[in-house]
């Protein structure tokens, strides 16, 4: 069980922290004051295209950047993403084992249905 719960804890905390370790990572998290596109965050933060979608999958499997959907007229849709958390804490725990967590803000109706929405999306 220890090495099971080991290898969950590195896993974890080593996502985040690479992604937080970044100077690229971090210009987006700090650029994105609102749901952006690649494209977009490209712009805004001053990083290639090509770079930028391997930090935005960098981001989004430390679970701090969230996808969602932005719907177009034309049908030809576009993925967005957004700041997926307010905090970052790493803590021992009793078993001195790393406990990550991320703290994430309220999600409303519509977030909660866009969510459902990309999911879908990505299912299909």
């Amino acid at each position: 069980m220890a090495r099971d719960r080991s290898a969950m804890e590195s896993a974890e905390l080593t996502a985040v922290l690479d992604a937080l370790d970044d100077a690229d990572a971090r210009a987006i998290i700090r650029g994105l004051e609102e749901p952006m596109t690649a494209s977009e965050i490209s712009e805004t933060c001053d990083i290639p295209l090509s770079t930028t979608y391997r930090k935005l999958d960098l981001l989004t499997e430390a679970a701090l950047l969230a996808e969602g959907t932005q719907i177009r007229a034309d049908g030809h849709h576009a993925t967005t993403y957004e700041v997926a958390f307010d905090e970052v804490r790493i803590a021992l725990d009793e078993e001195r084992y790393f406990d990550v967590s991320v703290g994430r803000p309220e999600r409303t109706p519509e977030e909660r249905i866009a969510d459902i929405w990309t999911q879908v999306r990505r299912e299909t």
